[in-house]
């Protein structure tokens, strides 16, 4: 769990995001949310591309969380809950951010980000700070009165705290088991921004660790390692990750510990995920305001206790901009320069591109053929548009990790060449075993 030196870290490349930002609109990863209207501010629409990245990387995190552990166990908690719910966790009453207005240009901050003058206009002529509540409120049924009042969730954790009891009878789980879960969150930024960085509804992948409450300091460095293992794993290199441990004043009312995983964006580093020891307090505080015991009874000792929590927290969208960042390059090939996002295969939107050599009627039924064998088993591109060079290119700039090009050859030889993206190495397969050879190139990849 060794920090980066000071002295091994790479610099900040600003020209990195608009790069990524222009990629990102250009080939349908992210759009503007309602463009045609002008937009709003900070929200963003998930286009083609973009829909597929974040599918992959739902299913990555999933896969490394549930599917290939046997202590961790899923749920899906509603966004509309109790109220009582934020009541007893404490988002009713201290869920704020320090707010500031700009006499000068009228803009509004949070005052910890600004150090006292206006990013927009440098004035330091700013209101006193005032607390702004992050929640959305709703209202539920027909009447919009105090007893409909309920709100928009901020994070999905206290879906599987309420669930405790449920979950841990109809799965006769013990202690240390997990429950995870991938959902939206809704929180009302002051100033949301940096792309998808930080937006307003946004997605998270969180998972609550119960274990006894002597082992909350060995599970929470357990946690803090594999998940920092699993951004390695998709293609992160070390050098754009490290892993910043908490100051006592930095702390949470409820943690006993806390770490950021962060990475290396543009702007500097910033938080991709957080793994907090968040003691007993949330089931204590839930025991307390429901009058039901939230506690595991533990025959082998005869006690009854209540667990503390570890709690690895990501955002999705936040973690697909940092693979597109990590991924992002620009090389030469044959003398000519093309831009590459190097996904991580399991990650790629598109595992595989068909590409006829040209648009003719002779290639056409044997291309559509080889596309629909692949894509009983994988994600498939087709494209006969242009010149093969450019479709390589296109192939290139949206992280496709293969390519099968199609040609007259094959009419006669019943064979496929595939190439390969980062190398630009090409071999020739025959179309019966394509499926096959590309399946084993993928199951390959580390992930």
């Amino acid at each position: 769990m060794k920090e980066a030196e000071a002295g091994s870290e790479p610099h900040p490349n600003p020209a990195l995001f608009d790069a990524v930002v222009n990629l990102s609109k250009r080939r349908g990863f992210v759009f503007p949310s309602a463009e045609i209207y002008g937009g709003i501010r900070s929200t963003y629409d998930w286009g083609p591309l973009g829909a597929l990245l974040l599918r992959n990387v739902r299913e990555a995190w999933w896969r490394a969380m549930v599917q290939e552990r046997d202590d961790v166990v899923p749920i899906d908690a509603a966004v509309l809950t109790n109220p009582k719910v934020w009541e007893a966790s404490g988002h009713l009453a201290t869920f704020t951010d320090p707010l500031v207005d700009c006499r000068s240009c009228k803009e509004r901050w949070r005052a910890d980000e600004i150090e006292g003058r206006c990013p927009n206009c440098g004035s330091t002529d700013l209101t006193e700070a005032r607390p702004f509540h992050l929640m959305f409120k709703t209202f539920v049924g027909p009447v919009e009165d105090e007893a409909a009042i309920a709100y928009l969730r901020p994070e999905t954790a206290q879906g599987m705290f309420v669930n405790f009891l449920n979950v841990l009878q109809t799965t006769r789980k013990r202690p240390p088991f997990g429950i995870a879960q991938i959902g939206r969150s809704f929180r009302n930024e002051i100033t949301p921004g940096n792309f998808v960085f930080r937006t307003r509804e946004f997605e998270q992948m969180e998972m609550e660790f119960f274990v006894p409450p002597e082992e909350g300091q060995k599970w929470f460095d357990y946690w803090c390692e594999q998940r920092l293992s699993w951004y390695r794993r998709y293609g992160i290199a070390d050098a754009m990750l490290r892993l910043r441990q908490h100051e006592a004043e930095e702390l949470s009312h409820y943690s006993a510990a806390t770490a950021d995983i962060e990475f290396l964006f543009p702007w500097g580093w910033g938080e991709l995920e957080g793994i907090a020891n968040r003691t007993d307090y949330d089931l204590k505080a839930h025991s307390k305001h429901s009058g039901v015991k939230l506690e595991y009874f533990d025959q082998a000792s005869g006690e009854h206790y209540t667990p503390y929590t570890i709690e690895p927290a990501a955002g999705l969208t936040r973690t697909a901009m940092a693979y597109l960042l990590a991924a992002y390059d620009e090389d030469v090939v044959a003398g000519e320069r093309r831009t590459v996002l190097r996904l991580h295969p399991h990650l790629a939107p598109y595992q595989v591109a068909v590409l006829p050599l040209s648009k003719n009627e002779a290639l056409t039924p044997l291309a559509r053929e080889v596309l629909r064998t692949l894509q009983r088993r994988l994600v498939c591109e087709y494209d006969e548009t242009q010149a093969i060079g450019r479709r390589y290119r296109r192939q290139d700039e949206i992280g496709t990790p293969y390519c099968v090009t199609v040609d007259f050859d094959s009419l006669e030889d019943h064979a496929a060449t595939i190439r390969d993206r980062d190398s630009t190495e090409q071999v020739r397969v025959p179309i019966s075993e394509l499926s096959g050879r590309l399946a084993e190139r993928l199951d390959s990849a580390t992930g």
